[in-house]
């Protein structure tokens, strides 16, 4: 198996362990200038609606009080996130199954713990529309948000799946070419790209450019759902700041609460929240149209984070990994029986 792309990006990883250590127990401690802080990352997308609700809403700030001061950082990307991790940049951020079981192995299981899941569904696989079959894709492009991350390892596995090839570097039966989200729905119209498989509101927006779903993602999964976002913590913060990380998940779990009854106004916070970092709110209609695809809930949907590792496996993205340990779900399950609701499995 081509192991090229694990090691290179294991290197840059511990090289940042190793080179900011002394930083990474400093994040989130008290200090003689001020408060405890809390250090939180997250992505402006949909599928992380839950943390933009709860830092726009007040819900993270409401729970952690004011003698915690809470400073927030977004990402485009996983690995830029897990660096902010791993380097104590943040102590806490939203990722999804790639970027977390990449940090978890490149760590070899010392650097993060999952404390609670976000959100589920999402993500799909848009064509142009004269595809309908996997077997039109051979000789096609298709564009991911990022090498090994959860949609290119999803995309990389359906298409093996169907006998298709690819390689890391776009070569194969099908051409998978890795690329900012931002730039996709620009590259599907140019025709520079016949599809991507993207997370919402991406899909979305390739949608209204023409394309259309050849792929539901829900459709591949038990009962439909899978981890698309999971909450990550800092094994460091998490030891020396266990209250603050319950406060935390308490507050998100208050988040998702309010984002499941009151789906209209949370839309709109989301779009105005994805605004206030991206220059511009969402297109609301669109906003609408893409939530249905989505489910927000607080268990991590550990088995299907396992089934996500294997299939990383299988494509040669990720070696073998042992995932004991990589779920603490204790203040989560306190949190939500406190509040009525069912405890959660890893």
């Amino acid at each position: 198996m081509d192991r090229g792309f694990v090691r290179r990006w294991s290197g840059l990883v511990v090289g940042a362990v190793l080179a900011t250590a002394g930083l990474s127990g400093l994040a989130g401690c008290s200090s003689a200038d001020g408060p405890p802080i809390l250090r939180l990352g997250y992505f402006p997308n949909l599928t992380h609606a839950t943390p933009i609700v709860g830092v726009q809403k007040g819900f993270f700030a409401q729970e952690l009080g004011s003698d915690v001061k809470v400073e927030t950082s977004t990402f485009n990307a996983g690995p830029a996130a897990v660096q902010a991790l791993f380097s104590g940049a943040v102590d806490a951020v939203y990722l999804g199954p790639g970027p977390t079981l990449n940090a978890w192995q490149q760590s070899k299981g010392k650097a993060l713990t999952v404390v609670a899941g976000a959100a589920s569904g999402g993500a799909f696989l848009v064509t142009r529309p004269g595809i309908t079959s996997p077997e039109q894709l051979r000789g096609k492009k298709l564009a991911t948000p990022q090498l090994g991350n959860t949609q290119d390892v999803a995309l990389r596995y359906w298409l093996k799946e169907h006998g298709l090839k690819t390689t890391r570097d776009g070569g194969g039966d099908v051409q998978v070419l890795p690329q900012d989200n931002a730039q996709t729905v620009t590259a599907f119209v140019s025709g520079a790209i016949d599809g991507a498989w993207v997370p919402e509101p991406y899909a979305t927006r390739l949608r209204a450019a023409g394309g259309r779903v050849l792929v539901d993602e829900r459709d591949l999964w038990p009962g439909g759902t899978f981890v698309v976002t999971n909450l990550v913590v800092s094994q460091k913060f998490l030891a020396g700041h266990r209250d603050l990380v319950k406060k935390l998940i308490t507050g998100q779990v208050a988040a998702n609460e309010f984002i499941n009854a009151h789906p209209d106004e949370a839309q709109k916070v989301v779009s105005e929240g994805i605004g206030k970092l991206a220059g511009k709110p969402l297109d609301l209609t669109q906003t609408a149209q893409a939530w249905t695809s989505l489910r927000f809930l607080d268990d991590p949907v550990g088995s299907s984070l396992r089934e996500c590792a294997r299939h990383a496996h299988e494509v040669g993205l990720l070696d073998a990994v042992n995932l004991d340990g990589l779920y603490d779900l204790s203040l989560l399950n306190e949190v939500l029986t406190a509040r009525g609701q069912p405890a959660v499995a890893a």
